[in-house]
């Protein structure tokens, strides 16, 4: 009994032994997991520092370019200095020549057309024949009607005959009052048939002449209408051989627009646009631009305005010599001699269209540019004259208004002050050309 009582104290130790081993065993395998626990940890912690660091980094990036772009130069413009004084104004127009004369050469009988007697195209000169048509129709009732007449002439005698002779028995009672009556009225009836003899034969006369077609007037002929060998009736269609146009002189139709028109003369009745002492002179430019030579003068101009166009109808008269200018072609009108006075006038891209109205930028002596409001008389192609808003000696921006910002300082480009200078007397010779 005392030996197993020895056996089982003896045994007992080791299951203790076994147990604390176990217990060593565990808290090593557990420092690894902390190990890398904290490791785990660290990491995360660099990778928030770093981004934060790249953040910073960012935001600073940020804010150093936008304190360059906060302190970028001036920008560039160009200024001109504004002036007043007269301004010219031509006005434009599409016009076409006309003749100075037209004319419709018509047959004034009817009858087969025998001959063609001219050039088409040349020159006729007035009472030039120019066609024939068949006569022998008309010869026969000439011929005809002056036999008629002589026939008239000796029933006229033989009533003069008897008249005398019944008015010297009448004289003498030798016949009655009856008889003296009937001899008196067969002698004015005999009279009358001369007389409608004498015009049966003289209107004859009149148609024979008119089968030879004569030009009425001088000046260039057309072409033919009706050829040879052609029946020539009296209608409006049929009567019709050719035309004659006298182109020297030669007029200029044109059509003023009515608003302008009205605006027009608004200015002249407030003293605005008023006419040169050389007076209003007319330009005429033809299809490939070139200018001709000749100046014309307004001969004609409408106190009405079409129904059809809303336009006022005028016309110029030009010498045209060797018939340089054909009638019927189109040119371009230009009206000169017309000007505003003492007006300030500004280039059209100087000016701003706003919800206000137009304003431009006006530099003060430190080039600070400030908005200005202004009311404009007439915008003339890329001019604009200035009622209100400017004075003598302002200078304003003319190029680059678009990058302005009012109220910081801009700078003045040399060269395009230099042009901005020379630009008004450049517009109006533009303008006058």
């Amino acid at each position: 009994m005392e030996n197993e009582k020895y056996q089982e104290i003896t045994e007992a130790p080791q299951i203790s032994e076994i147990k604390e081993t176990e217990d060593s065993d565990r808290n090593e395998t557990k420092t690894p997991k902390k190990n890398n626990n904290l490791i785990f940890l660290l990491i995360i912690v660099l990778i928030v520092a770093g981004g934060g660091f790249w953040f910073w980094k960012n935001e600073e990036a940020k804010k150093e370019a936008a304190s360059k772009t906060a302190v970028m130069p001036p920008v560039v413009v160009s200024e001109m200095l504004v002036e007043a004084g007269d301004f010219p104004v031509t006005f434009e127009y599409t016009g076409q020549t006309k003749g100075y004369r037209e004319a419709e050469v018509r047959a004034q009988v009817s009858g087969v057309l025998k001959s063609k007697e001219y050039r088409e195209g040349q020159p006729v000169k007035a009472g030039q024949v120019l066609f024939r048509i068949d006569p022998a129709p008309y010869r026969a009732t000439l011929n005809r009607n002056s036999a008629n007449l002589k026939q008239a002439q000796v029933q006229a005698n033989l009533a003069k005959i008897e008249f005398d002779r019944i008015s010297s028995l009448y004289s003498k009672n030798a016949v009655s009052k009856n008889d003296f009556d009937n001899a008196d009225a067969s002698l004015k009836a005999s009279l009358a048939a001369v007389d409608s003899a004498r015009a049966a034969v003289r209107q004859s006369q009149i148609d024979l002449d008119w089968t030879v077609v004569r030009a009425p007037i001088s000046g260039l002929s057309s072409k033919e209408e009706r050829s040879v060998g052609n029946l020539i009736t009296l209608d409006a269609q049929g009567s019709l051989l050719t035309t004659i146009v006298q182109a020297d002189p030669v007029y200029v139709e044109f059509a003023v627009p009515a608003d302008e028109h009205r605006i027009n003369e608004m200015l002249r009745s407030t003293g605005h646009l008023r006419v040169s002492p050389e007076g209003i002179s007319v330009k005429a430019a033809l299809g490939d631009g070139t200018y001709y030579d000749k100046k014309g003068k307004i001969d004609f101009q409408d106190q009405f305005v079409d129904p059809s166009t809303a336009d006022i109808r005028a016309r110029a008269i030009f010498d045209n010599p060797g018939n340089r200018l054909y009638p019927g072609q189109f040119v371009r009108v230009y009206v000169d001699g017309n000007y505003i006075h003492n007006v300030i006038s500004i280039p059209l891209r100087s000016v701003l269209q706003t919800s206000s109205g137009p304003i431009v930028y006006v530099l003060d002596d430190s080039n600070i540019p400030a908005v200005r409001n202004i009311k404009i008389i007439k915008t003339i192609k890329n001019t604009c004259l200035i009622q209100e808003g400017l004075k003598d000696g302002e200078r304003i921006i003319v190029d680059g208004v678009a990058k302005i910002i009012p109220g910081k300082a801009v700078k003045i480009a040399e060269k395009q002050e230099h042009k901005a200078a020379s630009w008004d007397k450049t517009e109006a010779d533009n303008a006058n050309n």
